[in-house]
């Protein structure tokens, strides 16, 4: 009688397990951490946002230097009017000169032309007078006239000497074979324009215009008297 009991209790269950009802997500299984992977990702976010924060730090570390605001011809000097203070952002790999320089800057000369806007740094003057042997500088005072217009530094130039009183008047230049009209002679044949105080040539008629100029120190003294005359012309010549 038991085993008949336990054998009829037991008949009406299935040995199949029982299936999950509808509707219902069967488990999944679990997913593999990949803590390295992680790691590197934050690492990455890090450095990221550390170079933001160094580009911003940069930017913001700037300097006052000098800027050229007029040409500066070879041997010229850097002056007050020719510079204006302007910031860049610091650079040491750069020699910037710093703007509370300027004073001492202006002892040295130009090794080469500088144009406008320029940002100079020191290598581009020396405390040498940048002449050459046998050379010297002579300063003229032109009227319109005795120049060509947009004469700047850098051009060449023949220089004569001119009289407005004809060939009488004209007498260290009477015999000279050079000579190309009454009261004019050939003074210079070929002189560098080492600086013009106004390069356009944009001048009142009332104004000279001054202009620098580096010739043969043989022919200084004559062009220094004939300019004191107000008897000196220039004429640009090509410079090849």
């Amino acid at each position: 009688m038991k085993i008949q009991e336990r054998t009829g209790a037991g008949g009406g269950r299935s040995s199949v397990p029982a299936q999950p009802m509808a509707g219902e997500r069967l488990p999944a299984p679990p997913r593999e951490r990949k803590p390295a992977l992680a790691a590197l990702a934050v690492l990455l976010i890090l450095v990221g946002a550390l170079g933001a924060t160094m580009l911003v730090l940069r930017a913001g570390d700037r300097i006052e230097v000098i800027k050229v605001t007029a040409p500066i011809p070879a041997g010229g000097s850097v002056t007050k009017a020719n510079t204006s203070s302007v910031m860049v952002a610091a650079d040491d790999g750069i020699d910037y000169i710093p703007w509370e320089q300027l004073t001492g800057l202006m002892k040295l000369k130009a090794v080469n032309a500088i144009p406008a806007g320029v940002v100079p740094v020191g290598q581009m003057f020396t405390g040498e007078t940048g002449l050459g042997a046998g050379q010297a500088i002579v300063g003229l005072s032109l009227k319109e006239g005795q120049y060509p217009n947009g004469l700047k530094p850098g051009d060449l130039v023949a220089v004569y000497r001119v009289s407005s009183t004809g060939s009488g008047s004209s007498s260290t230049g009477s015999s000279d074979s050079s000579s190309s009209g009454a009261g004019t002679s050939l003074l210079v044949d070929k002189a560098k324009v080492s600086d013009v105080k106004n390069p356009d040539g944009d001048v009142i008629s009332s104004t000279n215009l001054p202009v620098t100029l580096t010739v043969d120190s043989t022919k200084a003294a004559d062009l220094a008297q004939a300019a004191a005359a107000g008897q000196v012309a220039l004429v640009l010549i090509p410079s090849s």
